[in-house]
């Protein structure tokens, strides 16, 4: 049964109280750092820099943790082909994009690592390390991962073929990772789990799940870590970010001040092949801190 999606929202915007306040009804706000966009509020908008996607083709991107680089994804043509890119800022002024054979890199917290599929590059002046293994650990790895700053791995594991994953994290001990350790049950219930994202201090766990209460495909669901080291119990993120459609993708800006996510749908393109066609959001980061109020004293 889909939930009251009107209830929902009511419940959400009162427990969000006064400060709810959204940048687009004030006209005097500087623009960010972000290519110039205009910042967005507690209802995400689209983040489509005109710089990089004059023809609004840009679908998503990650900027390096010095904000000096922006790796990002173009759909390209009727048959929407992708295109990966980069573009480097120099002298205060950013550069011409060009094209990359670096495919949906992650970095570390403090910049000194790039993480690609299941190896990692680290940082060696202007440049990268060749690929590295971080260990066996990572092998049944799906989907991406996330690494806290303290270099603690989060990620999705499918052991075995079909829709059914589950989170795990392994801890650098002694120089070693560990053996995977899954989370808790019903964090892990549902299907396709996918796209985990640690918050740097491992307060709060952000993935994609698709489960029979959500709101169509993949939401996102949130859970924040305890003061005695436990996980509170599992939130969807609700009608603000979750809708009919596939919300994936979480990540946090460099500066801690926006939550970047994916929101799209599968669709046939002309060439009769299933493809993926979706747009990168960003809201501000006062919305997971109202989840978290709400963790903290549920109705």
């Amino acid at each position: 049964m889909k939930p009251n999606l009107t209830l929902l929202t009511l419940l959400f915007f009162s427990l969000s109280g006064c400060s709810m306040s959204h940048t687009e009804d004030k006209p005097n706000v500087k623009k960010s750092a972000y290519f110039g966009e205009q910042p967005p509020g507690l209802v995400p908008k689209i983040f489509e820099p005109k710089i990089v996607s004059p023809n609004g083709e840009f679908e998503s991107g990650t900027f390096t943790p010095d904000m000096q680089s922006f790796y990002f994804t173009k759909a390209i043509g009727e048959d929407k082909k992708r295109g990966f890119f980069v573009i480097h800022k120099e002298n205060n002024q950013w550069g011409k994009a060009s094209e990359t054979d670096l495919r949906w890199p992650q970095f570390s917290y403090d910049g000194s690592k790039m993480f690609i599929g299941k190896m990692y590059r680290e940082r060696q002046g202007d440049g990268w390390s060749e690929p590295k293994s971080p260990g066996a650990f990572i092998k049944h790895m799906a989907h991406g991962r996330s690494v806290s700053a303290s270099g603690t791995y989060y990620f999705t594991g499918y052991k075995e073929r079909g829709v059914v994953g589950a989170l795990y994290y392994s801890r650098l001990i002694n120089g070693q990772y560990e053996e995977p350790i899954k989370l808790r049950d019903d964090m892990n219930q549902g299907e396709y789990i996918a796209g985990s994202m640690i918050a740097p201090d491992e307060s709060y766990l952000i993935w994609s799940v698709q489960r029979a209460e959500g709101f169509g495909q993949s939401d996102l669901y949130i859970s924040f870590k305890k003061q005695d080291g436990t996980w509170s119990k599992v939130i969807n993120m609700g009608v603000t970010i979750n809708t009919e459609k596939q919300e994936s993708s979480p990540q946090l800006s460099p500066d801690g001040k926006y939550f970047f996510f994916n929101r799209g749908d599968w669709r046939v393109n002309g060439s009769g092949k299933r493809i993926y066609e979706g747009k990168q959001h960003w809201v501000d980061i006062q919305l997971i801190k109202n989840l978290k109020r709400k963790s903290e004293f549920p109705l």
